[in-house]
């Protein structure tokens, strides 16, 4: 808290008059929200980490030089892919020409699952499924699997929105990354041709005549099998990326069960993580705190054994109904993860708090911005999110450009 008062004393006498608010997406009126609260805290001494992550996007944003990315950890709220392409798109306006890649992805649609908005997956061939809650695979940071030993399996990736709009995000990649294992070798199949990689570092590489924005996964040396964990779509240009990793159901021991996790973060190098998981930690009949906060040591600890000087940022649950009323255990959560952001040297956005605490997701329901079953927001609620988170950042990105 004494960092979030210093942000804000060091904005109002350091940054010319509405200096402080040029950045920033409107937010409507919502009288039953905290909006005047809305700001990162920093609730530990040191927060290096994320300073140096703040002086690496300013670089990226004054100059156009430099490779910033950040990943966006969580359930279903991060699974349906709003809150995160909100955030995107709201970063990637920074400056003309950010695009550093759509970053890793994943062929839901393969899983039985829901695609995060932005980009759409189709198959073809029979798969079967695996996500971290009961994992049946080894699996990566990916939280999800997929396997088959079908000879006509494929899997698609198309990055232009299905319902596109002139201010939609639209990416084209030349190099992919093909995250898995078995005894078949994936190929990427472009009309008559078939491009083969090779493997590096426990994933398959490709490097693309041409950049692209539809791509085909297929696989050759049947007769055996192949679990895909994901694909990272890069290109060679610097820039920003953005990526989301989001399982519908997910909590903080869920992900512990990935072997995997920092095997394919590796490949990922966030500079940034933003860990949003903790909603389906809250639906027992009590919240363990101290259990809570022990597995987000040990997802960070996963993280560091990636990249040692990674950035954190803890979004707190928000309010929700278990058993036909506000949940009791919310407050105690976003204690918890302002514990867990001192811990670290991370930030901590009290999403419970902003939104009005206990009781206020009615509200946001009554408004239209949250679903009836008073945990999901709706798409515009998910796009509010993105754009309070958004604010935040650049009120604490304000202040360190100084």
């Amino acid at each position: 808290m004494k960092r979030l008062i210093l942000l804000a004393a060091l904005a109002a006498t350091l940054l010319p008059a509405g200096a402080q608010n040029r950045y920033h997406r409107r937010i409507p009126s919502m009288p039953y929200a905290h909006v005047q609260r809305n700001a990162l805290q920093f609730p530990g001494s040191n927060s290096a980490d994320f300073d140096a992550f703040l002086r690496k996007l300013d670089t990226l944003v004054l100059t156009g030089h430099g490779d910033v990315r950040i990943l966006h950890v969580g359930g279903s709220h991060v699974q349906g892919g709003t809150w995160t392409n909100t955030l995107r798109k709201n970063l990637m306006a920074l400056r003309y020409g950010m695009d550093g890649g759509r970053g890793l992805v994943f062929p839901y649609a393969a899983a039985g699952t829901n695609t995060p908005m932005g980009y759409q997956t189709s198959y073809t061939g029979s798969w079967t499924s695996s996500r971290c809650l009961n994992p049946e695979t080894v699996m990566g940071v990916n939280g999800m699997t997929v396997t088959t030993a079908d000879s006509s399996a494929t899997v698609a990736l198309d990055l232009v929105p299905e319902e596109r709009k002139m201010w939609d995000l639209r990416f084209t990649v030349r190099s992919v990354d093909v995250l898995g294992y078995g005894d078949l070798e994936p190929v990427i199949i472009a009309g008559r041709d078939t491009i083969r990689g090779r493997l590096t570092d426990e994933h398959w590489h490709f490097e693309l005549p041409h950049y692209v924005d539809f791509l085909r996964v297929g696989f050759r040396g049947f007769p055996g099998r192949f679990t895909l964990k994901g694909i990272y779509l890069d290109n060679p240009a610097d820039g920003l990326t953005v990526s989301e990793v989001g399982v519908n159901g997910a909590a903080t021991s869920s992900f512990l069960k990935c072997e995997d996790f920092t095997r394919d973060l590796q490949l990922v190098k966030p500079d940034l993580v933003i860990f949003s998981i903790g909603i389906n930690d809250l639906q027992g009949l009590d919240f363990d705190a101290r259990r809570f906060i022990s597995n987000y040591g040990k997802l960070i600890q996963l993280v560091r054994h990636a990249n040692p000087h990674c950035a954190f940022l803890f979004t707190s649950c928000n309010d929700s109904w278990k058993n036909g009323r506000s949940n009791p255990f919310g407050a105690r959560a976003a204690r918890a993860f302002s514990e867990i952001a001192a811990g670290c040297g991370g930030a901590f956005w009290d999403l419970f708090d902003i939104m009005g605490g206990s009781g206020s997701m009615d509200a946001w329901v009554n408004a239209g911005l949250a679903r009836p079953d008073h945990i999901h927001f709706t798409p515009e609620g998910y796009t509010i999110l993105g754009n309070l988170l958004f604010n935040a950042l650049m009120d604490a990105y304000a202040v360190q450009a100084q």
